[in-house]
């Protein structure tokens, strides 16, 4: 029903579907159990085209700055009906854009292109233990010693975090403040870097997630990421396109959830009918498609905003919080009518419900969230 999409976006839109109909969904239940998919996937994802888009052609990516298209293949995307995969394919979405922009070209020529073809993961270590969402305060640091930096720190909570192969690392290279922040590019293989073991999370299983531990770490000057001390400009300006696309995963969520319920109503029989005969289920639903229609039509008008060059801080927080909450409350909701069902392993609902409470923390708490609107409007 919507007319932000054109028909590029919808062959692009049935390409990612086909993809996850074919690649993911027939295996989805045995990644979420062990913790991960496997690592061809990517390359299966970039033959496919899907992890270029938004990305300049000069370096291998499609439809630069057409934002719709990305939302349509993220809706996709989490047909897969698990938030963990998501995140985990998408790390490069959060990972490279500063590598893109800023980097020195020769270090994007030779990162980028690999990543978007799916030899390569990227992902972003910005958080760190007891930092959470005060970015500004981080304590990882980075000393110049002639051609190199020496790093030491940690990073917790790392999206991709194990398999990664780049990292772009928000480390400190000046004073105390966001002013004194800057991005690194780190390889796996870089001396004095290492991993953690696998962090087990309550939702988002097939995700990677892990802490990282960097000690007298090396790393080549020539990969600073833009100016240095000038970090935390780049990293607040990827939050944006973070927080539309965790919007797209809090609606669509909800959306799977919903129809999940939606047919499991119409065949549970209780009483002699089916559950969805009963007025009292027939409105949960109908509160659940209007909640989801409400949040997705708004995030669609943020992305709209954005793909016309506007910078909507306030509407993208927004919208957020409020695909957020609807999907906490949509699949809540979904549980309550799957009955016991719901609360088992083999129902997608059961699922969908853990993964849900991630969104209102990732990205940007939903507190933050409303500190940034209220900036916005002067309070």
């Amino acid at each position: 029903m919507s007319d932000y999409f054109n028909e590029t976006h919808e062959q692009v839109r049935q390409t990612a579907r086909k993809f996850i109909e074919t690649h993911v969904r027939p295996y989805i239940d045995d990644w979420e159990e062990a913790g991960e998919f496997p690592r061809e996937i990517y390359q299966l994802a970039g033959d496919a085209g899907l992890l270029g888009i938004g990305f300049p052609e000069a370096l291998g990516g499609i439809a630069e700055g057409d934002i719709f298209m990305k939302v349509a293949v993220s809706e996709e995307l989490m047909r897969s009906t698990s938030g963990g995969f998501v995140a985990s394919i998408g790390s490069l979405d959060i990972g490279l854009p500063p590598v893109a922009k800023w980097a020195k070209q020769e270090i994007r020529e030779q990162i980028v292109p690999p990543v978007l073809r799916g030899e390569k993961i990227a992902a972003l270590a910005v958080t760190e233990p007891g930092g959470g969402s005060d970015v500004a305060n981080l304590k990882t640091r980075a000393v110049k010693d002639g051609d190199h930096y020496i790093v030491n720190g940690s990073k917790t909570f790392i999206t991709s975090g194990i398999r990664a192969d780049h990292y772009t690392v928000a480390v400190r290279t000046g004073g105390e403040g966001h002013a004194g922040i800057s991005l690194l590019l780190i390889d796996r293989d870089t001396p004095g870097f290492s991993t953690g073991k696998k962090l087990k999370k309550m939702g988002w299983w097939a995700s990677d997630t892990a802490e990282l531990f960097f000690e007298d770490c090396r790393v080549p000057a020539d990969r600073l990421i833009g100016a240095e001390n000038a970090g935390f400009i780049a990293i607040m300006s990827n939050f944006l396109a973070e927080r539309l696309s965790l919007s797209v995963m809090a609606y669509m969520t909800a959306q799977l959830a919903y129809e999940a319920a939606l047919d499991y109503t119409k065949q549970r029989q209780a009483f002699g009918r089916n559950i969805a005969g009963f007025q009292v289920t027939r409105h949960k639903l109908v509160d659940m498609a209007t909640q989801i229609d409400i949040a997705r039509e708004y995030t669609y008008r943020c992305a709209a905003l954005m793909q016309t060059g506007k910078n909507p801080i306030k509407q993208v927080a927004m919208a957020k919080n409020f695909s957020v909450d609807v999907s906490e409350k949509v699949t809540r909701e979904a549980v309550q009518l799957f009955g016991g069902m719901g609360y088992m392993r083999e129902s997608v609902v059961e699922r969908l419900y853990r993964d849900a409470k991630l969104l209102s923390i990732g990205g940007g708490t939903t507190e933050i969230m409303k500190e940034l609107i209220a900036k916005q409007i002067r309070l």
